[in-house]
């Protein structure tokens, strides 16, 4: 009872500030009539449980307005007051002198705002923005939802001979590796083909030809973290980040010698140019791993000492679409099967080719663990352009951008009041106020797939890398450790954290933090000693 009390207090006030329509949008998980009773006006809810609750609205505002509040209110009440006065004090901390804090705090059960900074300020939230993308995706295609990959051909099989084309259709699946590749041509052998006479056809036309989001600059374009996105790609391990290839590189025996390096997946693909050397790395060079802008020129230069563990870095490539060619075409190497054709050809599949195989990926659930707990940028953008196929059949930003702020609006979040450029938050240009950050991690909760949701938050302190994520190492040996779950963000001068988090007294609260215009390194310590302040809070005093 005490928790649909709450949940009608926060509708009455949504009642005040905005007209019935914008209230029937705000809760997606209930739909609310508002009408006359003898009595006055009223509310109705219905829950998807089906059940309803009709509360006069006159008699419910005398008794809850002008009536004395009760002891426990007025408990509340003071935990509240000594909770603001401790974010207050810490968001005067000199890290954030001249930079700007958006910081909003909400009951879980009712969204009532508890605290709030600055919460209606458009900030940019870096990889929060993560959050909005993961929430439509779930609602988009399901937790159940799968890529594959497909084998397709335009021709017939005589004897042990494909008479025409071989197509590897790609549908965007993110999580596709070597592995997955060599399978494709296991089952091509088992179907006794030993012969290809036409061409190896490399098909991405499932996504559009627009390979980095907006956000992207020219000088992140190597980084693993800001890789091309294709709706063919592969991935070098079970980080899946697809695009990439993993660079080992090791330290020569002897000074002088230059350093080893190995590439995964083995490939011709790209041209390794190795300006390494094995001497003093305290007094000389630092490693650095690069490729070359337009190319798949991939420099790796500077010094290591001898016995130096294996460096490792991965290296978003040039046109990803052409590195899976590449590979399967060693993988029907490895099955004997020849193909006279050519092998670098792209185009699409024919209406009227004949499908051989298909390839699925995880389930969306099973991938959303890479995606948020290890804040996966690939993943964010081929959501993205997943959702904008299937809704708008158009795999591209553009389209898939759209199905984002429907799905948002559906959720109660303002989306006047945002602009996205991405899935990701690469871009500097994404703009979301704290406040809709904790609305939309309000409205989730009643969500279907909201444990897959739940599940896939980074949780504090936990050292395993796919539960703990981004937060393994932070808040360890204080109260939120294995208690707050929550999503990170980070861009030069950008930081943020929001997820859940339980007090001390078990009250669930929400939070969202978005730091932007610092000038110290990081803020992550003034993040999680505000996390800590809210797992060690206690509501009722």
């Amino acid at each position: 009872m005490k928790t649909a009390v709450k949940t009608v207090l926060y509708t009455l006030k949504k009642w005040q500030d905005r007209n019935r329509e914008e209230v029937t949008k705000s809760v997606c998980s209930a739909t609310m009539n508002v009408g006359k009773i003898s009595g006055g006006l009223y509310i109705e809810m219905s829950t998807p449980k089906r059940m309803q609750l009709v509360i006069p609205f006159l008699p419910l505002v005398r008794m809850l307005v002008l009536h004395p509040t009760t002891q426990e209110e007025k408990e509340v009440s003071e935990g509240e007051t000594a909770l603001k006065e401790k974010m207050d004090r810490l968001l005067e901390d000199e890290a954030l002198h001249g930079a700007v804090a958006g910081v909003s705090i909400r009951h879980a059960y009712s969204g009532e705002v508890v605290y709030e900074k600055n919460a209606h300020l458009r900030l940019t939230p870096a990889s929060n923005t993560k959050l909005f993308t993961g929430a439509a995706a779930l609602e988009t295609l399901g937790s159940e939802y799968t890529f594959t990959t497909e084998l397709w051909t335009d021709g017939g099989i005589d004897d042990g001979t494909l008479e025409g084309n071989l197509y590897l259709k790609g549908k965007g699946d993110p999580t596709l590796t070597v592995e997955d590749l060599d399978a494709m041509a296991v089952s091509l052998r088992e179907k006794g083909i030993k012969e290809v006479t036409g061409d190896v056809i490399a098909d991405d036309s499932w996504y559009d030809k627009i390979r980095l989001s907006p956000g992207i600059l020219w000088s992140q374009e190597s980084e693993y973290y800001a890789s091309q996105v294709s709706a063919l790609t592969v991935s070098p391990d079970q980080d899946y980040d697809a695009g990439t290839v993993l660079i080992r590189v090791t330290p020569g025996k002897k000074e002088g010698q230059p350093a080893s390096i190995k590439v995964t997946p083995d490939n011709e693909y790209v041209a390794i140019l190795n300006r390494t050397k094995t001497g003093k790395a305290k007094t000389e060079d630092e490693l650095k791993v690069e490729r070359e802008h337009g190319t798949n020129k991939i420099l790796v230069e500077g010094t290591l000492e001898v016995g130096d563990p294996v460096s490792k870095s991965w290296v978003a490539v040039f046109e990803p679409t052409g590195l899976v060619t590449e590979l399967f075409h060693q993988s029907l190497v490895k099955q004997g099967v020849r193909v006279k054709g050519s092998r670098t050809t792209f185009a699409e599949t024919p209406e009227r080719a004949t499908r051989l195989y298909e390839h699925s990926s995880m389930p969306l659930k099973e991938l959303f663990l890479p995606f948020m707990k290890l804040s996966n940028n690939g993943h964010a953008e081929v959501l993205v352009k997943e959702m904008g196929k299937v809704v708008h059949d158009e795999g591209s930003w553009e389209k898939g951008l759209e199905v984002i702020g429907a799905k948002m609006r559906c959720l109660g979040v303002n989306m006047d009041t945002i602009q996205l450029n991405d899935g990701s938050g690469m871009s500097a240009t994404n703009f979301i106020p704290a406040h809709e950050i904790s609305q939309l991690l309000f409205q989730v909760q009643e969500k279907e797939w909201f444990p897959e949701f739940r599940r896939s938050l980074p949780v504090a302190g936990n050292e395993r890398r796919f539960v703990g994520g981004t937060l393994r190492q932070r808040m360890q040996g204080t109260s939120a450790e294995g208690n707050v779950r929550a999503k990170t963000g980070t861009l030069s001068g950008v930081s943020s954290l929001s997820g859940y988090v339980t007090t001390k007294d078990r009250e669930p609260l929400i939070f969202a933090m978005v730091f932007n215009h610092f000038l110290s390194e990081d803020v992550d310590e003034i993040e999680d000693r505000l996390a800590v302040i809210l797992s060690e809070h206690q509501l009722s005093v």
